[in-house]
């Protein structure tokens, strides 16, 4: 099966997992014609990826725009449909769900979207956007209930109870991604996905809610699945991290062992474009730029679908895909050549080396 597995230890599998995903594909056609329409070529936003998310734990999805990530999210999320593989939250295949059962999943998994803005209904006040999950999932909670309840999702959100009369353009950036937890916390959800949560914000608004996130799943035993480009946040929130590369899962495992220990040549690229701040740190980093531009997943390329632009790679690469290789406890690479050393840049011409 393409991508990496992550059903490979004792506390992967079983009632230890709240989601897993086996194989999962999502494809879409690309049609041409005007009266007779017909396909004429696919997207392969997403080709055969397989991980699980551990219940109380955060998974970090990272890697390129374009890369899949938001699919899997909308997919995990019932908003979009695969084209192959399988989805099972707490052991029930998502992928047949249907009428009352999927009602009660949606409960169950709620999202944080990248812009606090445009996910808010502007013609609705606070009171009201947070009040509405409890209306369309007839929670059977009158007014005065239904108003100590936002109270308390604004407290613990750490928002004062009056901008509950406000409108999404009279708060700040910060204060509308609160709303959008306080939002999500509202059934009392199982797993949150975090698609870009905190990518809109300012640096400093960042911290404080990643920092809420975490006291959160400490309070609540949340799962969060969280898709984010800043490195350095997806290492601070997850206990473990896959990296993504055109629709594939090419590495995963524990954070600090794939952000110490890279395998892939692609994920030591990723890390090797994230500045450090000491500067004399910095000026001794050798960076590993990679050559070409990213493939269309119109028409990705054969086999590893990165050795296009792989500094490693060798003539079997473009053979067939590489199945996972174990490279330490709960680590795994997509790689043949998983491991290898990268050979230097070349100079600029006419820079001095």
């Amino acid at each position: 099966m393409e991508g990496v597995t992550a059903t490979t230890s004792a506390s992967d599998a079983g009632s230890a997992a709240r989601i897993e995903v086996q194989g999962l594909a999502v494809h879409f056609p690309v049609m041409r014609g005007q009266i007779f329409r017909r396909e004429v070529a696919r997207v392969r936003a997403v080709d055969g990826v397989s991980f699980s998310i551990r219940r109380g734990e955060t998974f970090g999805l990272v890697g390129e725009s374009g890369c899949g990530k938001t699919t899997i999210a909308r997919t995990l999320l019932k908003l979009l449909e695969p084209t192959g593989g399988t989805i099972h939250f707490d052991g029930e295949d998502v992928t047949r769900l249907g009428g009352s059962r999927l009602k009660n999943f949606r409960r169950r998994v709620q999202a944080i979207f990248q812009d606090p803005y445009s996910s808010l209904n502007p013609r609705m006040t606070v009171g009201d956007i947070l009040a509405e999950p409890f209306i369309v999932h007839g929670m059977g909670l009158d007014r005065a209930a239904r108003d100590r309840e936002i109270h308390h999702l604004l407290d613990i959100c750490g928002l004062p109870r009056r901008i509950g009369q406000r409108y999404p353009h009279e708060m700040s950036g910060g204060q509308r991604q609160r709303v959008g937890i306080a939002r999500a916390l509202a059934l009392k959800p199982d797993l949150i996905v975090c698609d870009e949560a905190v990518s809109a914000l300012d640096v400093s608004v960042q911290a404080q809610i990643v920092n809420l996130l975490e006291e959160l799943q400490q309070a609540f035993g949340l799962t969060y699945l969280f898709i984010a480009h800043d490195l350095g946040v997806v290492r601070h929130l997850c206990r473990r991290v896959g990296v993504m590369y055109l629709g594939r899962l090419v590495e995963q495992g524990d954070a600090d062992a794939l952000f110490d220990r890279p395998a892939h040549p692609y994920t030591r690229a990723l890390l090797s474009a994230v500045p450090v701040p000491d500067p004399a740190i910095e000026a001794l980093r050798q960076p590993e730029p990679l050559p070409g531009e990213v493939p269309s997943p119109v028409n990705p390329p054969s086999g590893c679908v990165f050795h296009p632009r792989c500094p490693v790679a060798i003539p079997a690469c473009a053979a067939a895909a590489p199945p996972p290789r174990a490279m330490g406890p709960d680590h795994f690479a997509a790689c043949i050549r998983a491991g290898a050393p990268v050979p230097p840049a070349p100079a600029c011409e006419g820079v001095a080396p």
